[in-house]
């Protein structure tokens, strides 16, 4: 074989490597996702672009993209973990009668004007899952804009096998890059 034909097929190897790494790694590993509307505001913006973690299991607080139905995937915020009672009294998230704090939502609250709570109370009865507690093998999510997020209260329980990962670092735009703690 000429020296000029093994070059090629070297860097046709090469090409073919790189491909299926790729492959392999948004498949089973990572993958980017664009948010798609003002649902995690002030917390993700709309058309940042992040990186999802196709491994970790998620725990309470992460953000989280799942597939809402065939065509659309949602990024919220579990609250709620299978077998959860999960409540809102006075605008503070109340987790089987534990209160607790969501400094993500400090800055919402503070330049609400109108007097009334950032996240209307409820019962998860209340709410589209219609029982006491989460489902098995399911979650509760809700975007952080609580006034104008289309989660939990309004579609249920998301099962497990929907979420595609979780996500807390924003790539781009480079300006507004940053890795997201609870």
């Amino acid at each position: 074989m000429s020296e000029n034909k093994k070059e090629k097929w070297e860097w046709m190897k090469a090409v073919v490597i790189a491909f299926v790494l790729v492959f392999v790694i948004r498949t089973f590993l990572v993958t980017p996702i664009i948010v798609d509307g003002a649902s995690m505001n002030t917390t993700l913006l709309d058309k940042d672009r992040m990186i999802v973690n196709k491994i970790d299991k998620p725990e309470r607080f992460d953000i989280v993209v799942f597939h809402a139905n065939e065509n659309e995937d949602y990024i919220k915020r579990v609250i709620g973990l299978p077998g959860d009672r999960i409540e809102y009294k006075d605008d503070t998230l109340y987790v089987n009668g534990k209160a607790f704090d969501e400094p993500y939502l400090e800055k919402q609250k503070q330049e609400i004007l109108d007097g009334k709570p950032l996240t209307p109370s409820f019962s998860l009865e209340d709410t589209a899952v219609g029982q006491q507690t989460v489902p098995e093998g399911h979650i509760f999510v809700m975007g952080d804009n609580r006034r104008y997020s289309k989660d939990s209260r309004l579609i249920g329980a998301v099962p497990l096998e929907e979420v595609v990962g979780t996500t807390n670092i924003v790539y781009w735009p480079i300006k507004e890059a940053k890795v997201i703690h609870q």
